[in-house]
């Protein structure tokens, strides 16, 4: 592998890769509603990143569903692997184009995502084969973002150490699980800001970036944690 690249680049899926925020916001409203309640955008937005059995835990506890958690997680899981088929795959921008030059150059990459296997496999089934030499999902620990379990089991998994690894995010949990695990991190911010924190540097967009470019953006992450 060339030392201009990255030894591998580990993405955030839901709100990183993919724009499924609004797919996940729209199906707890649904579910809230199915029980007589609201849903306000601010409840949803506090949601963004977590792993959905505090997710599920966090609805429970500020609406009138009543379900099991794992009752609120099949519910929310079903209706956006639904909508992946429905409406489609939104990509993030730039996301698309940086994921196929890194499988070009031969640069492994991983999924890492609180998001479970029945959302990663429906992903898989519209990507090009090989996109993604190892998945992490949210159903493969038992510890999910912002604990760094997910990034050091992705890094584990490709056989490499973590400070060799690239990740890319969107959310607060995501960025100081990868941080945490000692991962230069790049924050790309979509539905909730982040703010300024360790091991990390923030993008306006993925856009125009280019697989070149990371070794330098992480060297800044590591160097200046903004």
């Amino acid at each position: 592998m060339s030392a201009l690249l990255p030894g591998a680049v580990l993405w955030d899926m839901d709100g990183t890769l993919v724009d499924t925020e609004p797919y996940w916001m729209a199906e707890e409203r649904s579910l809230v509603a199915d029980f007589g309640g609201e849903w306000p955008h601010e409840q949803a937005l506090a949601v963004v990143g977590m792993a959905l059995p505090d997710s599920a835990a966090y609805i429970l506890a500020h609406s009138p569903v009543r379900l099991t958690p794992q009752e609120v997680v099949d519910r929310l899981v079903g209706g956006v692997a639904r909508r992946l088929v429905t409406d489609g795959v939104p990509w993030r921008p730039g996301a698309r184009e940086l994921l196929a030059e890194l499988n070009g150059a031969g640069v492994p990459t991983a999924l890492v995502t609180m998001s479970y296997r029945t959302l990663t496999d429906r992903l898989a089934d519209v990507l090009p084969g090989g996109s993604f030499d190892v998945v992490v999902a949210g159903d493969d620990v038992s510890r999910g973002k912002p604990d760094p379990q997910p990034y050091l089991l992705a890094a584990q998994r490709l056989g490499l150490a973590p400070t060799r690894c690239v990740a890319i995010e969107d959310s607060v949990n995501g960025a100081r699980s990868a941080s945490a695990a000692g991962v230069p991190t790049l924050v790309v911010p979509h539905v909730v800001p982040v703010p300024p924190l360790p091991g990390t540097i923030r993008l306006p967009t993925l856009a125009g970036v280019r697989a070149r470019d990371l070794v330098v953006l992480a060297g800044r992450a590591r160097g200046e944690g903004r």
